[in-house]
């Protein structure tokens, strides 16, 4: 039970991290930038933002462990859809901890909890591993296409690069992430973590 809270805590505690790294980054989208390219082929930054809100939409809801895919939410009426996603992300994060601190006084084991997203189970310190990638390398992305210069920090980038390791396979390219970018294996932990991901780094 302790090993499984601790892992429930771990898996959370990234997540807040990533949320706060990538809320820097929505702060300083524009409605002039939604039109700019990204670093995910084929998106300009109002897409790339639409499927981060999907993102932050899934991370909500598997926050009560109840979910498949949630439907999309029109986001037509905001002209800047990064203020949505600056709520959207904390509403995301108080949730995560909410449930935490529940399972901690007598909930069911956060470690044994199962949450179904799509045709897959998994457990709630992985959705918020993969989570913690997923809003992390996208905050990097939606800074890039700004012009911003917001390095994901080493120590969480490190962190964030065992799990992509051990999550993102041969199976998840061409279609989820692009070809694998070479970097020197001394680079640093950003660039590693980019470059797994299919991203230039430079």
């Amino acid at each position: 039970m302790c090993e499984q809270t601790s892992a429930s805590a771990a898996g959370v505690a990234l997540l807040e991290r990533a949320i706060e790294y990538a809320l820097g980054s929505l702060r300083i989208v524009t409605t002039a930038a939604l039109c700019r390219a990204t670093p995910c082929a084929d998106w300009n930054l109002q897409r790339l933002l639409d499927h981060l809100a999907d993102s932050l939409q899934t991370l909500n809801a598997a926050a009560t462990g109840r979910i498949a895919l949630p439907p999309a939410i029109s986001r037509g009426a905001c002209r800047n859809p990064a203020l949505l996603l600056r709520d959207g992300a904390t509403e995301v994060l108080a949730l995560w901890t909410a449930t935490l601190a529940s399972n901690r006084t007598g909930g069911a084991p956060p470690g044994n909890q199962m949450i179904a997203i799509a045709d897959h189970h998994l457990t709630s310190p992985v959705v918020a591993a993969v989570g913690a990638i997923e809003i992390a390398v996208h905050g990097w992305d939606v800074a890039r296409s700004c012009g911003e210069h917001r390095p994901i920090p080493s120590l969480m980038a490190d962190e964030l690069l065992d799990l992509a390791q051990l999550f993102v396979t041969g199976d998840d390219r061409p279609h989820r992430f692009a070809p694998r970018v070479t970097v020197s294996p001394h680079a640093p932990a950003e660039d590693r973590l980019l470059a797994y991901l299919g991203r230039d780094p430079n």
